[in-house]
């Protein structure tokens, strides 16, 4: 194979998969990944396989979108049904696993009735016994916590489930991640490639830093029949340079959904880096990873839903990223799992937890975490903060998908923070219902009234309005709307004008620049320069 040096291709896909489903946090926690598996992953599979022309007919339905239904034709039922063999023989463990979760699940709820349970250790099923502590909360009710970190120890993690799909993209679309696999490709080069190898760092660097094809060859264990797919993924052409900011004021750029860049000539803050990754032709102009500077001091992560933490996006950036920010999480719940732990298991060595109102400094900077409630269905989610971001006397809040259910919980935080100059905020103010992606976990099935109640939900006009009169900003931007097409096969999203989270971010708009505030709704990119000691100077 030559030694010239060579580029990664703009617009190849690095996809990260797990047993040839899409990749994403909830498949790689031990816990509940076997959940999802047996709840989900076979659910749907077994659905298909029944009846493949009702789901044909399903995702042809726009009111379908998002639902459990395979975006695959019917004649690749044949694939999907040894796709679903193979995880019957290579996952076995995970079965054992997810039953064992279930069956104790069942003893505490029969046996454990306020008295000790330290007589219910023996009725722990096997397979659990020395991964869970039992426990009560105050009002009796029973339950457990993983030792999540011995987990991970645990033939229950297998790194060899984990690969990534590489291939050209000129477009916005795939199927929805939650609902179809992926299956062999004749344009897909498929590598068997844990996430925490080394070789995906090295191959993402190729879009700046050009190397020989042999060199990524070895390292990625190409074999002969790969290498003319490999070859096609690679160019001469060298990528835009990226211009660093040098200027002496606050650069904000919009990269869609929940992901901003913050930038001065010392320091980079990304946070929720969901990016249109892939460098192509589109109507809707957007900033690309092209736009991303060569080092990113800080990236932060809000919460722990798959459209603000994505491994996509995350493994490319992985040696860009000096410090990785997530919510402190140590609860060992099933619905909670620890992003610490979970990202060091996968490649990244420089995760900083932070936890409420606890502040990280640099230079002239300062990133607080701020609690937040809402858009997690009423469950007890520690894994999510909302972001102050001070730089000199200018400062942000980054709100992410809050619900502001009680103002009086952002009347507490703004006596430590003040007045704020700019807010972002989430509306996506009806949200799937909790089954949508916490159902595989529950123990029985909610009711129909229930499960709709509760909701992954953000604000409204009302509840925005409410943290605009407690913050005073001088600007206000609506974000995390997955509106944006790149966001699709993540959100399941598509608005008219007339759905409620449009119509309710158009209201809170319309109210804020009747108070004389800078309000907009952002899609696409946007850039806005700031001075530090002052207001803003350019919004453009």
């Amino acid at each position: 194979m030559s030694q010239e040096l060579m580029y990664l291709k703009p617009n190849v896909v690095i996809e990260p998969l797990i047993d040839s489903w899409y990749a994403w946090t909830h498949l790689v926690s031990p816990a509940t990944a076997a959940m999802n598996i047996v709840k989900r992953h076979m659910e749907i599979m077994d659905s298909y396989l029944q009846n493949p022309a009702a789901h044909v007919q399903a995702v042809a339905n726009p009111r379908m979108l998002g639902g459990p239904f395979m975006d695959l034709k019917e004649e690749r039922a044949p694939e999907v049904k040894a796709l679903r063999e193979r995880t019957l023989q290579e996952r076995a463990d995970m079965f054992e696993l997810a039953k064992a979760i279930r069956e104790l699940n069942t003893m505490l709820q029969t046996h454990a009735k306020g008295y000790s349970l330290e007589s219910l250790y023996s009725k722990v099923p096997d397979v659990l016994k020395g991964f869970v502590e039992l426990h009560y909360d105050l009002n009796n009710n029973p339950s457990f916590r993983f030792f999540e970190s011995l987990l991970y120890k645990s033939k229950y993690y297998d790194p060899a489930a984990q690969s990534i799909a590489l291939w050209i993209t000129d477009n916005d679309h795939r199927p929805f991640v939650l609902s179809t696999p992926r299956l062999e490709e004749p344009h897909v080069l498929r590598l068997p490639v844990p996430f925490s190898h080394p070789g995906i760092d090295k191959l993402a660097m190729m879009k700046r830093s050009p190397r020989s094809l042999e060199h990524i060859r070895q390292l990625l264990e190409i074999t002969p029949d790969q290498e003319p797919l490999f070859r096609q993924l690679f160019t001469t052409t060298p990528h835009p340079a990226y211009n660093r900011y040098t200027g002496d004021k606050i650069r904000m750029r919009y990269f869609g959904h929940a992901c901003i860049l913050v930038e001065t000539k010392e320091v980079s803050v990304l946070l929720d880096p969901l990016i249109s990754y892939y460098g192509y032709h589109s109507s809707i102009e957007h900033f690309s990873d092209v736009d991303l500077p060569d080092v990113i001091d800080y990236a932060v992560i809000t919460h722990n839903h798959q459209d603000h933490i994505l491994f996509e996006t995350l493994l490319p950036l992985r040696h860009k990223i000096r410090n990785l920010i997530v919510p402190r999480t140590r609860g060992g719940r099933l619905e909670d799992p620890a992003l610490k732990l979970m990202l060091n298991q996968i490649g990244f060595n420089n995760v900083v937890e932070l936890d409420e109102m606890e502040t990280i400094t640099f230079e002239d900077a300062a990133i607080t975490g701020l609690p937040f409630t809402g858009e997690h269905c009423d469950l007890n989610i520690q894994s999510k903060l909302c972001y102050h971001v001070q730089i000199g006397a200018f400062s942000l809040l980054f709100m992410a998908d809050s619900r502001i259910m009680e103002p009086a919980l952002y009347q507490h935080i703004h006596r430590e923070t003040g007045d704020v100059d700019v807010i972002f905020l989430g509306m996506e103010c009806d949200g799937a219902p909790l089954s949508w992606l916490y159902g595989p976990l529950m123990p029985r099935k909610l009711p129909r009234d229930q499960d709709g109640s509760r909701r992954l939900a953000g604000s409204d006009c009302a509840k925005g309005m409410a943290l605009v009169d407690i913050f005073n900003p001088a600007e206000m931007y609506v974000y995390a709307m997955g509106q944006e097409p790149w966001l699709e096969f993540i959100s399941s999203i598509k608005y008219t004008d007339e759905s409620n989270p449009i119509v309710q971010s158009n209201r809170l708009i319309e109210r804020c620049r009747e108070k004389g505030i800078i309000a907009e709704r952002l899609f696409g990119e946007k850039e806005i320069l700031y001075e530090k000691q002052e207001q803003f100077i350019l919004n453009k």
